[in-house]
């Protein structure tokens, strides 16, 4: 199984879409405070539909913190995903039990953050000139589809 962390999420609705996306493709969700919203906000409830029971959710304290849960049954494979990133999402060879990490809305992750990762572990969503950005939760999409698993 995949898990996706998302590192200070700000907003409610993209964080209930990404908890329907975890919920429909059997991925665990872990959340790294400062969480944006509080985890009964109507808008993330909202954005979830009815998902919220399926989703496997947990929330830590920091980013350590949520590695040790993660690692605790075994050692993973982790991938940063930023717009500063020099290797593609599409030619990263995923295998089940990776886990794609994605910062906050506003920032992405820090450059401390970032350095905690291999450079050939640090993923772009490639995208045509001039845009910039994607909505979170289709990042999310395309980088947790099962068909990624090699």
């Amino acid at each position: 199984m995949f898990a996706v962390v998302l590192v200070a999420p700000e907003i409610p609705p993209n964080t209930g879409n990404v908890i329907r996306l975890t919920a429909n493709t059997a991925t665990e969700l872990h959340l790294v405070e400062p969480l944006g919203f509080r985890m009964d906000d109507r808008e993330l409830k909202r954005a979830g539909l009815d998902y919220h029971e399926y989703a496997r959710v947990r929330v830590h304290r920091d980013f350590a913190a949520c590695r040790g849960a993660l690692n605790d049954e075994r050692a993973r494979r982790y991938f940063a995903l930023a717009t500063t990133a020099t290797h593609s999402l599409y030619d990263a060879r995923f295998e089940p039990g990776d886990v794609l990490v994605f910062g906050c809305e506003s920032r992405g992750l820090s450059d401390d953050a970032l350095s905690q990762f291999a450079p050939e572990n640090r993923l772009r969503i490639p995208m045509p000139s001039p845009l910039r950005s994607t909505r979170r939760g289709a990042s999310r999409d395309s980088a947790s589809r099962p068909d990624n698993a090699r």
